[in-house]
């Protein structure tokens, strides 16, 4: 049996997230930007893009050093692949933060207002997909761009794209149906060309094969080619998400216990649906000592 080690995207955000993480990391972080980090987890802070991305790279890899044990897997949703990278040893922290502050910076440009992304819960994919299609048109862009579990999904795209969906989902019997704080239409095509200026900074920097699992969050399988690896992280702004998909692939390969970094447990409950067996924990909230013991504990089953 084997243990992941899960990395939220943006949303997940809240004020305040790096308080109590680890100081020499944030200190780490600050003197490779040239900026105080402690800076960016304000409320004001977090209405950029470029901060809450970088909140939440920071946030991941110190909390994960400060697990100091290593899991057999890492598994990030759209911006926690790259912390999940750091960890798994196939990008230099310094490079991510980098990376991180222009990919939310191209982002924010590339769609400063007008746009977003909505939870959708309590419909089937193939009915949202119907949907879409009823509302999709050049004046009212709207893609999906998550597959979180068989009942939930996001979209990306407009704001009116989005509210005619939203209109149409709450007739068809939606749950529940939610924008979310995240201002701009990702993993949608909307996000092409930056993610192929992202590419094109990501040309320039060395990155090593993975020194453990790195799964897609995107492909839902592993990368181990370096190749590959720069390709799924520069290009993940613009690709579908299929986190059911990433989570089943992981349970498949016999992972028993999921551990979601911070911030948030948004990734608990999915896995939750998916884990038959075994243990899904996440890091707010439980004790260090514990989280510690669980993955010895997983390590002494998986030699």
């Amino acid at each position: 049996m084997s243990s992941l080690l899960v990395f939220p995207g943006q949303g997940a955000q809240r004020p305040g997230m790096l308080q109590g993480l680890p100081g020499d990391t944030l200190i780490e972080a600050s003197d490779l930007l040239g900026e105080d980090v402690r800076r960016l987890d304000s409320a004001q802070a977090l209405q950029s893009t470029r901060a809450v991305q970088l909140c939440l790279l920071i946030a991941g890899v110190a909390a994960a050093r400060q697990l100091s044990l290593p899991a057999d897997y890492v598994a990030g949703l759209s911006i926690g692949a790259y912390p999940a990278a750091v960890v798994a040893g196939a990008l230099d922290f310094s490079d991510a933060l980098h990376l991180v502050s222009l990919r939310g910076e191209l982002m924010q440009q590339a769609y400063p207002h007008g746009y977003g992304m909505t939870a959708i819960i309590g419909l089937e994919l193939a009915v949202v997909e119907g949907l879409l299609a009823r509302v999709h048109s050049v004046d009212t862009p709207v893609y999906l761009a998550n597959i979180n579990a068989d009942n939930q999904v996001v979209i990306a795209g407009s704001d009116a794209g989005m509210k005619a969906l939203a209109e149409l989902a709450r007739a068809r019997g939606a749950g529940m149906v939610k924008r979310l704080a995240v201002s701009v239409p990702s993993h949608c095509p909307l996000l092409d060309v930056p993610a192929q200026t992202l590419a094109e900074a990501f040309a320039r920097v060395k990155l090593q094969t993975p020194k453990i699992g790195y799964l897609s969050g995107s492909r839902a399988r592993p990368v181990i080619k370096v190749d590959a690896l720069r390709d799924d992280l520069a290009f993940n702004m613009c690709r579908v998400v299929d986190w059911r998909g990433t989570v089943q692939s992981a349970y498949e390969r016999g992972v028993r216990l999921q551990i979601e970094l911070p911030p948030g447990a948004v990734l608990t409950g999915l896995a939750r649906r998916v884990f038959e067996q075994g243990t899904v924990i996440a890091f707010d909230g439980a004790r260090l000592d514990t989280l510690q013991a669980l993955l010895r504990e997983e390590g002494c089953r998986h030699p």
